[in-house]
C-alpha cells in the first residue's frame, strides 16, 4: 500500500495522517493463564453509586497522558537483548524446527512484532551503531556510536528515579558504561569473542575495572548476574539491561547442553544462494568468510544446526532470568522486552553475514509484555529499534533525553492494529540503501547502478526482482522519491548514483582465504 502521508514539520518520527487499520494475529498454543507475564485483572462488579462516582472521577483525575509523561506510571523494565538473532528463529512466531520454549512462552504473554528494523551500518560491525541507536533513541545518520555526546535512554531513566543496571556485551566503548548505568557487572566490552573465555569486568566508582577471564559461559554469568539484581533489588523502579553476546558467532555451547539439531532435518533458507549475484560492496568482509564459495545448502545447513543450538542455549539463560522475575516481588509491575541487535544471512542470498539490507539481516525480532500491553498478540506495525525505548519512556514517564529522534508506539502495544511507521529506511555504508512500505521494497546499489524491487506480500523471501518487469516501472520511480524524500529527513546524505559505477560482477578471493581473529574469538565451524 501506498504511503499517502507526507511530514509538515517535525521529526521524521512524526506520525503521519490516514493511517491504515493492521490485522492483529493471535498466538495461540499455550493457554494465555500460563504466561509468566501476564497478570489476570479481577473485575469488581458490584459497587454503590456513591463509590462508582467516586471510583470514575479518580480514575479521570489520575488517568497518565497518552504519551506517557510524568503521571505515567514507574513501571520496571527487563531488556533482554540478543546478539545477530533472525527474527524468523523463535518457534511461537512460526519457526517448525528450533526450540525455544522461554522467548515462546514470553510471546504469548505479550505483542510480537514482525515488522521491527536496525536501520543499519556506516561499517562492518553493526552491533556498534545498532546498540547506539537503541540506547541513544537516534537513527543511523545521527547516532554518536561512543555514546558520549548525548545522555542516554539509561542515563534518563536514571535522573527519573530509577535504579539502572546492566550486564552483557558492551560495544559503544568503556567510558561511555558509567554515563548511561549506575550499577554494572561482568560486562564484555568489545564486539565478538570465545564466549568460555570471555574478558569480564565490574564498574566501580564509576569506571570499568580490569577485566577477568569468565570461568564458564558468558551467556551465563550474564544471567546470574541479572538474577542477583532482581534478588536483591529491595525497592523503586528499576531499569535492568542484558545484551548477550549470543549468538553471534563463533557459535560454542557448552558441551552438556542437551539440545542439538541434525543438519538434515533443516531446511535451507528460500531465498538460498550458492553466490549472491553481483558485488554488494561488501562482499568478502569478515562474517563472509566463514564459508567458502559457493555455499553449500549441506554446509549452510551445518552453519544454521550450529547457529540454532546457540539460540536454544540462549533461550534457556533467558528462561533463567524470567522465572527469577516471576519468583520476585516485581512480576506484576514489569515490563519485559526481548529483541536483538540485527539479523544474519546464513545462507540467504548467497551470504553469510549481517552486511547488507535485505530482510533476514534488517529485520529484528521484538516482544513486548507487561502490564496493559497486549497479550497473545502479533502486528504489523513497523518501528525502528530506536523506537523503542523513547515507547519505554513514554510507558514509565519519562523524559526523553536530548536529541531522542525514535517514535512513541505505545498505542500499538494497547491495540495491535496500530499502525506506528509508514515506511523504513535500511542502510549499510554508502554501498546500500533501501526504503519498504506496507508491501513494496526497493534496494539501490549506487557503486554498482543495480536497482531491486520486492513485492513483499507475495515474495517475503525477496527473490523475484521485480525491478526490470513490465509494469514496474512506475513504482520504481514513486519509491525511489520516498527513499529521497527518508533519506533528507534523516539527514542521510548518501548518492544514490555516482558517476562513474564499478561492474557489478564479482569473483570469490583464493579458496585459503580465512576469516580474521580478533582476541581470543574464533571462526565457526564450517
Amino acid at each position: 500500500m501506498r504511503d499517502r502521508g507526507r511530514l509538515r514539520r517535525g521529526p521524521p518520527c512524526a506520525r503521519r495522517p490516514g493511517p491504515p487499520r493492521l490485522t492483529a494475529s493471535p498466538i495461540s498454543e499455550i493457554p494465555l493463564e500460563e504466561s509468566r507475564h501476564y497478570a489476570l485483572r479481577k473485575i469488581v462488579k458490584t459497587l454503590s453509586p456513591r463509590l462508582l462516582l467516586t471510583s470514575l472521577l479518580c480514575a479521570l483525575c489520575s488517568q497518565p497522558p497518552a504519551s506517557g509523561g510524568p503521571a505515567a506510571a514507574k513501571h520496571n523494565v527487563l531488556f533482554l537483548f540478543a546478539d545477530d538473532q533472525r527474527a524468523d528463529t523463535i518457534a511461537a512466531l512460526g519457526n517448525p524446527v528450533i526450540r525455544t520454549p522461554s522467548l515462546d512462552l514470553l510471546a504469548r504473554g505479550g505483542i510480537a512484532f514482525n515488522r521491527a528494523y536496525m536501520q543499519g551500518g556506516m561499517n562492518a560491525a553493526t552491533c556498534m551503531p545498532s546498540r547506539a541507536m537503541l540506547l541513544s533513541g537516534q537513527s543511523l545518520f545521527r547516532i554518536d556510536e561512543r555514546l558520549m555526546r548525548d545522555e542516554t535512554w539509561p542515563a534518563a531513566f536514571g535522573r527519573a528515579g530509577y535504579t539502572t543496571f546492566m550486564s552483557g556485551k558492551w560495544h559503544n566503548g568503556a567510558a561511555s558504561l558509567p554515563r548511561s548505568f549506575q550499577i554494572a557487572r561482568s560486562v564484555f566490552v568489545g564486539g565478538m569473542t570465545d564466549p568460555m573465555r570471555a574478558k569480564l569486568g565490574d564498574m566501580k566508582d564509576g569506571r570499568l575495572g580490569k577485566p577477568q577471564i569468565a570461568p564458564k559461559h558468558a551467556c551465563e554469568i550474564f544471567a546470574d548476574e541479572a538474577i542477583r539484581f532482581l534478588k536483591e533489588h529491595k525497592g523503586g523502579p528499576f531499569f535492568c539491561y542484558v545484551p548477550f553476546d549470543a549468538p553471534h558467532d563463533p557459535h560454542i555451547v557448552p558441551e552438556d547442553f542437551p539440545i542439538r539439531y541434525d543438519p538434515e532435518t533443516i531446511p535451507v533458507p528460500p531465498n538460498f544462494l550458492p553466490q549472491h549475484p553481483f558485488d554488494n560492496g561488501e562482499m568478502a568482509i569478515r562474517d563472509e568468510l566463514l564459508l567458502p564459495w559457493p555455499r553449500t545448502p549441506d554446509n549452510v545447513r551445518a552453519l544454521i544446526a550450529e547457529y540454532y543450538r546457540y539460540i536454544s542455549y540462549l533461550d534457556a539463560q533467558i528462561g533463567r532470568v524470567l522465572d527469577a522475575l516471576q519468583a520476585s516481588p516485581f512480576a506484576k509491575d514489569t515490563i519485559v522486552v526481548f529483541a536483538a541487535d540485527s539479523g544474519v544471512a546464513r545462507g540467504s542470498h548467497g551470504l553469510i553475514g549481517k552486511q547488507n539490507a535485505y530482510e533476514h539481516s534488517m529485520r529484528v525480532p521484538l516482544i513486548i509484555s507487561g502490564p496493559g500491553i497486549a497479550a497473545g498478540k502479533t502486528t504489523e506495525a513497523m518501528c525502528y529499534l530506536f523506537d523503542v525505548m523513547p515507547t519505554l519512556g513514554a510507558l514509565c514517564g519519562v523524559p526523553a533525553p536530548a536529541g531522542s529522534e525514535g517514535l512513541d508506539f505505545s498505542a500499538t502495544l494497547r491495540d495491535p492494529s496500530r499502525p506506528a511507521r509508514h515506511r523504513i529506511l535500511l542502510a549499510y555504508k554508502t554501498a546500500q540503501r533501501a526504503l519498504r512500505d506496507e508491501r513494496w521494497k526497493l534496494l539501490r546499489f549506487p557503486l554498482v547502478d543495480r536497482t531491486l524491487l520486492f513485492d513483499l506480500q507475495t515474495d517475503p523471501s525477496e527473490t523475484i526482482n521485480l525491478a526490470g518487469m513490465d509494469g514496474h516501472a512506475q513504482k520504481v520511480v514513486e519509491l525511489t522519491a520516498a527513499m529521497e524524500e527518508e533519506m533528507r529527513q534523516f539527514g542521510d546524505t548518501a548518492p544514490l548514483k555516482v558517476a562513474e559505477p564499478k561492474p557489478a560482477e564479482w569473483t570469490p578471493p583464493a579458496k585459503d582465504t580465512k576469516p580474521e581473529i580478533k582476541g581470543n574469538a574464533k571462526p565457526a565451524a564450517p
